[in-house]
């Protein structure tokens, strides 16, 4: 822990005395310690909570005024990167290395400060069947990793820095890429520092000034995606999903947007599974022959954030001759908008809790 507070030091050291003399963009710096616990989500990782985590959070802000509209729209929220070293302290789990993409979005008088950040992991001790079986959660190096954070923050106490405390919810996964994937969620208090870059030129925040009511008629999307993902039987192999969806969505005004649409799935896993367990449990009376395709119904909620949106899909499968997780499934991830019609997707498809997939996509709204 020790070498972490020195580092924290030497970063804010570094911001007090390399100011620049840029004053249209502000932005901050902030690095965080915690220390928590792993949950126990699934009782078959309950071997590996043997101590309590501890780990560095790293940060990059950009402050935004209300220069373009939608940032008055969400109360002038932040945008930024993030970097976590966690060690897990378990001797299967190893550390994780991680960087993310962030929004912060602040309360109470900017007091207040909810992060949400996503990204990818690395792990040092992922499972391997014969040098580190007794890893269940992490089945690869490479881990989809989510973060969110609620902080008291106050910013620019004295000279540009400000302190900031609260605590964390860190999720790593790999959304059944590679089996096995029972993965970690871990719950820490954080206490940590944060400058402000030229904290003496802050502008002042710019008030909407765009007109409340916004129309838009009724848009058609279509999106493909796909994507490589694994059974929960270790070493049966990894393969390719396609899935075509069709949808409306009605923006409801400049925020939100509601969605209803179909999906078709073409699974190679769950192909590959028919006939695993029709050969090896034939207790289970799976002949090998069931339709591995399923269609499914959905509604959702798109969240636009200038460019990017966020997603979440409710859905029920109409079509769904073979029973794997339940006839419910639902979606959450992130769009991007390359102009007015085109955009790229990163999503996760999941049952409850028990993800399936990390789709890939594109699309076109019309």
């Amino acid at each position: 822990m020790q070498r972490y507070l020195t580092f924290l030091l030497l970063i804010l050291s570094y911001s007090l005395l390399a100011q620049d003399k840029s004053k249209s963009h502000p932005f901050t710096l902030d690095a965080n310690l915690f220390y928590g616990t792993i949950l126990e989500h699934n009782p078959d990782i309950s071997h590996l909570i043997t101590d309590h985590p501890t780990g560095l959070i790293l940060s990059y802000n950009q402050k935004t005024y209300g220069f373009k509209n939608w940032e008055s729209r969400y109360n002038y929220p932040d945008w930024g990167f993030s970097f976590i070293y966690q060690d897990m302290k378990n001797h299967y789990l190893g550390e994780n290395y991680s960087v993310y993409a962030h929004f912060n979005f602040y309360f109470l008088k900017r007091h207040l400060n909810f992060r949400i950040g996503q990204g990818i992991a690395y792990n040092t001790k992922p499972y391997d069947k014969i040098e580190n079986f007794n890893n269940n959660a992490y089945g690869s190096h490479l881990l989809s990793t989510t973060y969110v954070m609620l902080n008291y923050k106050k910013e620019n106490i004295f000279k540009g820095l400000g302190l900031q405390a609260g605590f964390s919810i860190i999720h790593y996964s790999n959304a059944n890429f590679k089996a096995p994937n029972n993965s970690t969620n871990t719950f820490v208090f954080n206490v940590g520092a944060n400058y402000l870059w030229d904290y003496a030129n802050e502008p002042d925040y710019i008030p909407s000034s765009e007109e409340k009511k916004f129309t838009e008629p009724i848009r058609y999307n279509f999106a493909f995606r796909t994507g490589l993902n694994e059974s929960d039987i270790i070493a049966v192999g990894q393969f390719p999903f396609y899935i075509v969806s069709a949808y409306a969505d009605k923006r409801l005004n400049r925020k939100s947007a509601i969605q209803l649409g179909a999906d078709v799935f073409f699974s190679k896993f769950l192909e590959e599974l028919i006939y695993f367990y029709s050969v090896a449990f034939p207790e289970l009376n799976v002949s090998g022959d069931e339709d591995w395709k399923r269609v499914g119904f959905f509604v959702g909620h798109e969240l636009f954030i200038n460019k990017m949106s966020f997603i979440t899909q409710l859905g029920y499968y109409v079509y769904y001759p073979y029973d794997f997780e339940g006839q419910v499934y639902n979606r959450i991830g992130l769009k991007r908008y390359f102009g007015d019609r085109f955009f790229g997707a990163i999503t996760l498809k999941s049952h409850a809790a028990k993800a399936e997939a990390v789709e890939f996509g594109i699309g076109i709204r019309l």
